[in-house]
């Protein structure tokens, strides 16, 4: 089982211009405490859930190209990027910047892209229809594999073109870098996922998880493609403590509600869970922490991580 840190939030303290200061020691943090991953979201402003509107809100693919120049090992990604938000040439030729930045540690985090009123408030088209925007993601990731791959790049599909497109130099990694569709809708998403991503992010308990596992191993079965080729990670917004006590006052602390939908957990309760994500395929837990806390971040690597070394 490996670990990461997704950051959905960055609200750090009272001063907006040093989140991105917070958020550089959080991943050097997260390389030197043995974390294998650390994402971003991919919006221009917060998600309900998770903030209000209208905090401070950095966009993803600026941050992971200078979180690029600050570490070494740790894999980098978004979690995920809206097919809509960009032209999928322009960021092909960006994602492979920051993979070459990072030296190859790049996983190519997309998806179709769901949050409404950011599209409104940006001027992007919504189209209605979760199948058309899925239609769309998978379009383009054809159109950013043959951009990543081919000397010239020509693809003419329903929603997207290039002609003679000329992306030098290619990414570090061959023969691109690993591309994780978020999202895990059984009838069209997973089995986009099947054709054309190399991992997956699912939400939810491990039962919910390893049901879309099962559909997603059917997907690949029609799709001739070998489902242990596919990176199965899942992400969860957590709270740790050490007792239910010390949990008890973390949650009145932070105003957590009652109705959290992530996990609020003991030690030995996270230990627990993250067994049973790993029994049921789960390779990567990603975790993002209630309001950043820091307590629940250094329990995670000091106490739950080490129970699942090799």
């Amino acid at each position: 089982m490996r670990f990461g840190i997704h950051n959905p939030s960055w609200l750090f303290g009272s001063d907006q211009y040093e989140i991105f200061e917070e958020v550089k020691r959080k991943v050097q943090w997260a390389e030197v405490n043995g974390f294998a991953w650390f994402s971003v979201m991919d919006h221009l402003i917060q998600i309900p859930g998770v903030g209000q509107p209208d905090e401070p809100f950095m966009e993803g693919w600026t941050v992971l190209s200078a979180l690029a120049a600050v570490t070494s090992r740790i894999r980098l990604g978004t979690l995920v990027s809206s097919v809509a938000y960009r032209n999928p040439a322009l960021l092909a030729k960006m994602a492979t910047n920051v993979d070459i930045i990072s030296r190859g540690r790049l996983t190519f985090g997309f998806g179709a892209g769901w949050h409404q009123p950011e599209y409104q408030q940006y001027g992007w088209e919504f189209p209605e229809k979760p199948a058309r925007r899925i239609r769309q993601m998978e379009e383009a990731i054809r159109l950013i594999k043959t951009m990543w791959t081919e000397p010239r790049a020509t693809f003419h599909g329903k929603y997207f073109h290039v002609d003679n497109a000329i992306l030098e130099p290619k990414p570090v990694q061959k023969p691109h870098p690993p591309i994780m569709i978020g999202g895990s809708g059984e009838q069209m998403t997973l089995r986009a996922l099947a054709r054309v991503g190399d991992a997956c992010n699912i939400f939810g308990d491990p039962d919910t998880v390893k049901h879309k596992f099962d559909v997603l191993r059917q997907h690949c079965e029609v799709e001739g493609r070998d489902f242990n080729s596919i990176e199965r990670t899942n992400l969860t917004s957590v709270l740790i403590a050490r007792s239910e006590t010390e949990l008890k006052a973390r949650r009145d602390r932070l105003g957590v509600p009652d109705q959290f939908r992530g996990l609020a957990a003991t030690v030995p309760q996270a230990v627990d869970l993250v067994g049973r994500f790993q029994d049921v395929g789960v390779q990567m837990v990603i975790s993002s922490f209630v309001k950043n806390d820091r307590e629940t971040m250094e329990l995670l690597a000091s106490e739950v991580m080490p129970h699942f070394k090799d």
